[in-house]
């Protein structure tokens, strides 16, 4: 910091004066305008620190991406048609409606078509030993990476799946298309394939470049339709069986995404120094 030259002496003085202040730059470190003795920076920018630039988003935190306009009632409106349709093929499943008789006839026709060995491994996917190691490895990596909530999230939406599903066929108390027993509305098959599938999926698109985000989500819907039309094929369910349990777990994926992105809302990004 330059210092103000000391005057020269004069003939008639004894000491020489004291320096005097200069103005201008050094009025870049006097008080704040309010005097409360907060120092400014000369420029108007705030003090020296990297939260003072930052742009706060939802409950003031750090870091926070904004929320995207209309994608809460977009999510809103499929919840609620997914809801309805539900509500209409159980309707029609549990009254003996047009539309089971229908479901019936056509299941009728397809149940044995094709080859059967294509079916049964199609059929297989969905089932416990094979969709649950796949959730179970996108929820380690997701916990390997920090997102511990966003696999608790998963996890707790594969627990409700026999939790909704299991009362749901005791109530309708539907028979399998080549068998007398009952228990067959919904698809457990469809439900376990679907929300494992789902699940991983979610986990893992957020480490997925933005041009490849639809990648896991696509892989996710080809195998969980591949496995309904296993179903179908071999004669295990009836397409409405396969279709209700779309729809039922389409809504809790809907609810899983939105507590993910929430979850990761709230996580503040991490502090880079200033340089």
């Amino acid at each position: 910091m330059r210092e103000t030259p000391r005057p020269q002496g004069t003939a008639g003085g004894s000491r020489a004066a004291h320096p005097q202040p200069r103005s201008g730059r050094a009025l870049a470190h006097t008080a704040g305008a309010s005097g409360s003795g907060t120092p400014h920076r000369s420029d108007g920018r705030p003090p020296h620190t990297p939260r003072g630039a930052r742009h706060t988003g939802q409950g003031d935190r750090p870091g926070t991406s904004p929320p995207v306009p209309g994608r809460s009632a977009f999510l809103l409106a499929g919840f609620a048609t997914l809801a309805v349709l539900f509500a209409l093929l159980t309707w029609q499943v549990v009254a003996d409606g047009p539309l089971r008789r229908l479901d019936e006839r056509v299941g009728g026709h397809l149940a044995g078509r094709g080859p059967q060995g294509v079916a049964q491994a199609l059929a297989d996917l969905g089932s416990m030993p094979v969709a649950l190691p796949l959730l179970a490895l996108a929820l380690g990596y997701a916990v390997w990476r920090g997102a511990r909530m966003d696999a608790l999230i998963a996890a707790a939406t594969m627990a409700l799946v026999p939790a909704l599903v299991v009362p749901l066929k005791i109530w309708t108390d539907r028979a399998g298309p080549l068998t007398t027993d009952t228990g067959y509305y919904p698809s457990g098959h469809t439900a376990t394939a679907m929300v494992a599938n789902g699940g991983a999926a979610l986990l893992l698109a957020r480490y997925t470049a933005p041009r490849r985000a639809w990648v896991m989500p696509a892989a996710a819907g080809v195998l969980t339709a591949a496995t309904g039309t296993g179903l179908v094929l071999h004669g295990y369910h009836w397409p409405l069986d396969v279709l209700a349990s779309g729809c039922l777990c389409g809504m809790l994926l809907l609810l899983s995404s939105t507590g993910m992105r929430r979850s990761s809302s709230r996580t503040p990004r991490r502090r880079t120094r200033p340089s």
